[in-house]
């Protein structure tokens, strides 16, 4: 043999176990196989290189002066290899990478990652804020917490809740518009991103006819968290999931004038790679964040702790 030119691994790895424990039946059991079967990877072995192994004496194995030579060359290199796995396995579990869409980032993840990481403080988080659809095959991510309608093939995906929407405005703009007593009455008020698909979805919802958001100045603030500030400042009604403005709403600072939430049936989901679903750090935050949504006191529509699937 030259180079790189050697045994078949497998029967290499048998070898080493047999020689260690001076057992057959014993490597067996480590490697889970029969006694059979690492009989045949020892013969195969001896057969390649040419050389007795082992001899087998009346109070059992031992090895021949060549399995001695090989024994410890082969336990230390097998002891580095797996030295190598343990520490990129440790230091992948190290760091947990989030993609997350900007709003669920921003108004529910952000006040509770702290929690996350006093539970399980080995893990680190990088958490990307970003409307991109990650691609696992390709991009660094563990987890991604995705808004859409799903199933997204090769993922398990945990269905967390309803992107429900309503409209919600400051106390000091409701008095200044005064009582609003019908959804028919936000026609006449000033409406934050008017052109926002969600709005003639509300008013069709709440069976309101006249909307027509050609009439009213564009704009687009872009993300659900910065037109909930602009509500607050009193700048005008938005349109916004109420779940994500739980406290501003428990505070005060914003009211929901009307109980209709209208949703067009998308979800929030919890996604990762299914081959990765039982690698410890992405089950220690799909168990962490799965428990925070059972315990949160806002209702979740649509909220299902299974996973939803993988193709």
């Amino acid at each position: 043999m030259s180079g790189r030119s050697m045994p078949p691994l497998a029967a290499v790895r048998v070898f080493e176990a047999a020689a260690r424990h001076l057992s057959f039946t014993r490597a067996g059991e480590e490697l889970g196989m029969s006694q059979a079967a690492v009989s045949y990877q020892i013969k195969l072995i001896e057969e390649r290189v040419g050389l007795k192994l082992f001899l087998r004496r009346p109070r059992g194995l031992v090895l021949t002066e060549a399995g001695e030579r090989l024994r410890p060359v082969l336990t230390e290199a097998f002891d580095m290899i797996a030295a190598g796995f343990g520490q990129i396995m440790a230091d992948d579990n190290a760091l947990l990478h989030l993609s997350v869409v900007p709003t669920f980032s921003a108004a529910w993840l952000a006040p509770r990652i702290g929690f996350f990481q006093m539970q399980h403080p080995k893990i680190g988080v990088r958490m990307d804020s970003t409307r991109e659809i990650v691609d696992f095959r390709r991009d660094a991510v563990d987890i991604a917490i995705r808004a859409g309608r799903g199933p997204w093939p090769g993922l398990v995906q945990h269905r967390l809740f309803a992107t429900g929407f309503t409209p919600i405005l400051s106390p000091k703009l409701l008095e200044r518009l005064g009582p609003l007593k019908d959804p028919a009455d936000l026609l006449e008020a000033p409406l934050l991103d008017p052109h926002d698909l969600w709005w003639p979805l509300w008013f069709a919802a709440a069976g309101v006819s006249g909307f027509d958001a050609t009439q009213r100045p564009f704009s687009d603030m872009g993300d659900q968290h910065v037109v909930a500030r602009a509500a607050i400042a009193g700048h005008g009604v938005a349109i916004l999931t109420p779940v994500f403005h739980e406290e501003a709403l428990r505070d005060g600072r914003l009211v929901q004038p009307f109980e209709l939430v209208a949703d067009e049936e998308h979800f929030y989901w919890l996604c990762y790679a299914e081959p990765r679903r039982n690698v410890p750090k992405i089950r220690a935050f799909r168990e962490w964040l799965l428990a925070e949504m059972t315990a949160s006191p806002s209702p979740m529509t649509g909220f299902g702790a299974r996973p939803e699937g993988a193709a």
